[in-house]
């Protein structure tokens, strides 16, 4: 059996482009190579879409959730293949079988779950499920480009 590897925010930070407000992800853990990984958002009040989603009843919007789930995936493949420091971008380029099941509200931890379904050299397929308190909260399959640019010096 292969360790399972982890990634805190700092590696985190080192694979993805995205920052404040858009880092989604706090911790993945249970990378099982490409194969699998386990992504943690810890959701709280301060994130700037509850101030609009919804006054006086916040909810975490749908998309917001899916893309979560789409960087965890990121960072799955960032592990698997020593993405660190490459500037990797990541774009969506279909988003299919989406359903929201519950609501997603501050104090939640959204545990999310990836999955590979397909994988290539740049495009790669993907089924994930975001969970609260071993509930689903909302599930997809997603597809994403994954391009590596030149580090600039």
């Amino acid at each position: 059996m292969t360790e399972l590897l982890s990634a805190d925010i700092q590696l985190i930070q080192a694979i993805l482009p995205h920052r404040y407000p858009f880092l989604l992800v706090d911790k993945v853990e249970d990378i099982d190579g490409a194969k699998s990984a386990r992504g943690i958002k810890n959701v709280t009040f301060n994130e700037p879409h509850f101030q609009g989603h919804f006054p006086g009843t916040p909810i975490m919007p749908g998309v917001t959730i899916i893309e979560a789930l789409a960087q965890t995936a990121a960072v799955m493949v960032g592990v698997a293949h020593g993405l660190a420091d490459t500037n990797m971008l990541i774009y969506f380029m279909s988003i299919d079988k989406c359903k929201f099941r519950r609501k997603v509200i501050p104090g939640d931890v959204l545990h999310l779950h990836v999955d590979t379904i397909r994988e290539g050299s740049k495009i790669w397929k993907f089924k994930g499920t975001g969970m609260v308190n071993g509930k689903m909260a909302a599930e997809a399959e997603f597809t994403a480009m994954m391009d590596l640019t030149e580090k600039s010096t």
